[in-house]
């Protein structure tokens, strides 16, 4: 859950589209030492490296991708195109933009594959109905405090020795680091924190290596950790999505 390729990919396209970063840096960004294969993009045949994938968006008129993070019943902001959502929704991202929305799935080691669904002549879905930055840093605080019993009542760090750690870097967060230099300051410290929680979450909704949890109690911590799960894709959706001022 703390990995977010399709948030990279949004800000760091939408960095380049609208002139505010270079293509090599744009580039570098988002795949790091990984290999990226877009298939599917208009224009393009077959499954092309990202920086061709890049310079087509622009050749489609893009000006801006934002970050959607579907979940099961949930596929707000994703349009309605055949074969789209259930690919979304298992990826758990999505990089949407005006003209065509992009998938990852990982391929093994280091390879990450994009896929493209055109949007043209289709229904654009509602206005992403985003919190400001500060209303989703309140929410995420919020929920870290009302979860903070759960979280302990998991004994987390009997199982998973960095748990304390994580857990004390949410009073003293770090900004999230890789994104472009202007960006927003709140959104880079809102961010880091999620990705804190997010990791404590990854460790939280796994079954403790040789622990007797039946379905009953899994349920249990599920619900409790419900609500600070969804402050977390928030509080991730907007700081991805920010717009420099």
């Amino acid at each position: 859950m703390h990995d977010f390729p399709a948030g990279r990919l949004a800000v760091w396209a939408t960095a380049w589209l609208t002139g505010r970063t270079s293509y090599d840096e744009a580039l570098h960004a988002v795949t790091g030492n990984a290999a990226h294969r877009v298939s599917g993009l208009p224009g393009t045949d077959g499954a092309v490296p990202l920086g061709e994938a890049l310079s087509a968006l622009r050749g489609l008129g893009e000006t801006r991708l934002r970050l959607v993070l579907p979940a099961p019943g949930d596929v707000r902001g994703l349009p309605a195109v055949p074969g789209l959502a259930p690919l979304a929704v298992e990826a758990g991202q999505a990089a949407v933009g005006d003209r065509v929305v992009l998938v990852p799935e990982p391929l093994g080691q280091g390879v990450l594959q994009w896929t493209a669904f055109p949007i043209d002549g289709v229904a654009p879905p509602p206005p992403p109905a985003e919190g400001t930055l500060r209303a989703s840093s309140g929410a995420l605080d919020l929920a870290i405090t009302d979860s903070a019993r759960t979280l302990a009542e998991l004994d987390l760090a009997r199982w998973h020795p960095e748990v304390p750690e994580l857990l004390a870097g949410l009073a003293r967060p770090k900004p999230a680091p890789g994104l472009p230099d202007d960006h927003e300051p709140l959104a880079l410290s809102i961010l880091g924190r999620a990705l804190r929680v997010a990791a404590v979450l990854d460790l939280a909704m796994a079954d403790a290596p040789g622990a007797a949890v039946n379905h009953a109690q899994a349920a249990r911590r599920d619900a409790a950790l419900r609500p600070l799960t969804a402050a977390v894709r928030e509080a991730v959706t907007a700081a991805y999505n920010a717009v420099p001022r």
